[in-house]
């Protein structure tokens, strides 16, 4: 509706300035004012309407397309972005799904080797819920453990295994691989953080670890 009001209101100006230049001048005279309405209403503004928007939109279909991959202030192609490069995640055995982001070099942890690490954990949601590196000072406190079920979160465990030193993984990791008991590690030393990491050990977690040391 609004297009159709906007149209006509151009037209009708479009109209007025075509008038013959002696119908611009002023009218006093009440016939003369009556014929000039008897003009306007005459016209057949609905015709020119089709006609004046399909002329619009046939300008716009064919340069508007052009017009959008050039800079018009300096009148230069607009560079097209590149496409982000895509993460892939795959599943473990156990569960665990894992990005690979970086591959790290050298010799490839296995189990029962005993691992330095520095991680971070969050809840499925995103919510942080602790890391070893201080997010402030950037201060480190890895944790040295060693690749064993008994000690360490299987999923977590999971992980690891098959890192090379340097390397970082992200993986989602279920409450059926991740703290099933309290005596499982890795657990923050201080209160707060480790109230917080128990109470939420039966959600699904998030780890972000990168592999430091091979003992």
């Amino acid at each position: 509706m609004a297009v159709t009001h906007a149209t006509t209101l151009s037209s009708f100006s479009q109209f007025m300035i075509s008038l013959p230049a002696a119908s611009l001048r002023p009218r006093y005279s009440s016939k003369k004012r009556i014929r000039v309405d008897a003009e306007c209403s005459g016209f057949n503004f609905s015709s020119w309407n089709v006609k004046g928007l399909s002329r619009r939109l046939l300008f716009f279909t064919g340069f508007v397309p052009i017009l959008s991959n050039v800079n018009l202030a300096s009148g230069a192609l607009i560079p097209q972005m590149e496409e982000p490069e895509i993460i892939r995640t795959r599943k473990l055995p156990g569960g665990a799904r894992v990005q690979d982001v970086v591959d790290g070099e050298g010799q490839a942890a296995n189990e029962g080797d005993v691992v330095v690490f520095n991680y971070v954990c969050r809840r499925a949601n995103g919510y942080f819920v602790y890391s070893t590196v201080d997010q402030f000072t950037g201060e480190a406190k890895p944790v040295t453990l060693p690749l064993d079920e008994n000690q360490i979160i299987k999923g977590l465990k999971d992980v690891l295994a098959g890192m090379k030193v340097g390397g970082k993984r992200r993986a989602l990791i279920p409450p059926s691989i991740g703290y099933v008991n309290e005596n499982l590690k890795p657990i923050p030393e201080e209160f707060g953080p480790r109230r917080s990491l128990l109470s939420h050990a039966n959600e699904t977690l998030v780890f972000e670890v990168q592999l430091l040391k091979i003992l």
